[in-house]
C-alpha cells in the first residue's frame, strides 16, 4: 500500500466522523442555482462546526471561512475552495533543507506518552528501508525501561544502537553516539532524549546542553528537532510544542496515533499555528506504520467519500 493508502487508511476514523456531514453542505452550496451567490450564514456556520469538530482549530477554521465568504468573486465551488485553503496551509510551512553533513543528527523530544521512544524505532526502520544507515542514541539514561524499549526496537529494524549506564549524562551518551557515527560512516544518528513536562526547567537545560554538544562535533547539527505529538490530545499537543520550539529548536513534527482519533484535522492547526512541518505521520502500532506526511495526499483522504 503506498503513502495515500496508508494515510487515508490513518484517517479513517477522521474521515468516517465528517464527510456525511461536509458532502451536505456542499451539496446545498455548489448547487447549480445557488453556487454564484454568497453563501447564507447556515452554511457557514455549519462548515465551522465542522472543522472546529475535527479539530483543525480557530484559527485556521478562520482562515479556511474567510476564503468561502469570498467565494462568488473567486468563483470556486466550496469543495475546491476548502481543499486548497488547507493545502495552502502546510504549504506555508517549510521542512529543513539537507545540508548535506554527515552524520546527519536528529533529536526526536516530547513528553511522556507520545510515542516518542517508538517513533526513534520506526524512523530508523524508515531510514535503513531507504539504503541509509542509521545509529540510535539512546540518550533517555533516566529510565532504564525507556532504553530496553528502545533495544528492542532497534533490533526490530536492524540497527545499531549507542547506550550508556542509567544515569549518565545524556549530552555524553550523545557525544558517543556521534563519535561512533563518524568512525562507522552511520548517519543519520537519531537521539532519542528523555520524555520531560515543558513545565520542567532543568530537563530543558539538559535539552540545550545535548543540542550544545552537538553543534560542536558536527557542523549544524543538530541538523532536525522533530518533535512527537500525540493526535488523540489535541490542541493541548500545541501548548507543549511552543514551549519545546524555544529550547529546543523545534523545527519539525511527528505526528502519532493519527488512526486513534476522530479529530485529524490536528495536524492543520500544528500547520498553521506553529508554522512547522509534518514530517512523519503514524498510522498504526507496527514497525511500518510510520510514512512520510504529504499535505496532498492528506487533503485528499480527509474529505475522501470511499469510506
Amino acid at each position: 500500500m503506498g503513502v495515500l493508502g496508508r494515510i487515508r487508511e490513518g484517517l479513517a476514523r477522521t474521515t468516517q466522523q465528517i464527510v456525511g456531514r461536509f458532502e451536505e453542505i456542499v451539496a446545498r452550496a455548489d448547487a447549480p442555482d445557488v453556487r454564484s451567490t454568497p453563501l447564507g450564514g447556515d452554511t457557514i456556520e455549519a462548515l465551522e462546526e465542522l472543522l472546529i469538530s475535527a479539530d483543525v482549530g480557530l484559527p485556521a477554521t478562520e482562515r479556511i471561512v474567510e476564503a468561502v465568504r469570498d467565494r462568488e468573486r473567486r468563483g470556486e465551488s466550496l469543495r475546491d475552495l476548502v481543499k486548497s485553503e488547507l493545502r495552502a496551509v502546510f504549504t506555508d510551512t517549510a521542512s529543513p533543507a539537507p545540508d548535506g553533513q554527515r552524520p546527519h543528527v536528529v533529536l526526536i523530544v516530547g513528553v511522556n506518552g507520545t510515542g516518542k521512544t517508538t517513533t526513534v524505532g520506526k524512523l530508523a526502520s524508515l531510514a535503513r528501508s531507504s539504503g541509509e544507515q542509521p545509529l540510535i542514541c539512546a540518550a533517555d539514561t533516566f529510565r532504564a525501561a525507556a532504553v530496553e524499549q528502545l533495544e528492542i526496537w532497534a533490533a526490530r529494524a536492524g540497527v545499531d544502537i549507542v547506550r550508556a549506564r542509567e544515569g549518565s549524562d545524556p549530552a555524553a551518551v550523545v557525544f558517543d553516539a556521534i563519535s561512533s557515527g563518524k568512525a562507522r560512516d552511520r548517519s543519520p544518528i537519531l537521539v532519542d532524549t528523555a520524555g520531560r513536562l515543558h513545565t520542567r526547567a532543568n530537563l530543558m537545560s539538559e535539552l540545550e546542553k545535548i543540542r550544545r554538544v552537538a553543534a560542536r562535533e558536527v557542523n549544524g547539527a543538530p541538523h532536525e528537532v522533530l518533535i512527537v505529538l500525540d493526535a488523540t490530545v489535541g490542541q493541548n499537543g500545541l501548548t507543549q510544542a511552543r514551549e519545546f520550539m524555544g529550547a529546543a529548536g523545534v523545527n519539525g513534527v511527528v505526528l502519532t496515533k493519527l488512526d486513534g482519533t476522530a479529530r485529524g484535522g490536528v495536524a492543520v492547526a500544528i500547520a498553521h499555528d506553529l508554522k512547522l512541518p509534518i514530517r512523519y505521520v503514524g498510522v498504526g502500532e507496527g514497525i511500518d506504520d510510520l510514512v512520510p506526511f504529504s499535505a496532498d495526499e492528506y487533503v485528499d483522504a480527509l474529505f475522501d467519500q470511499s469510506w
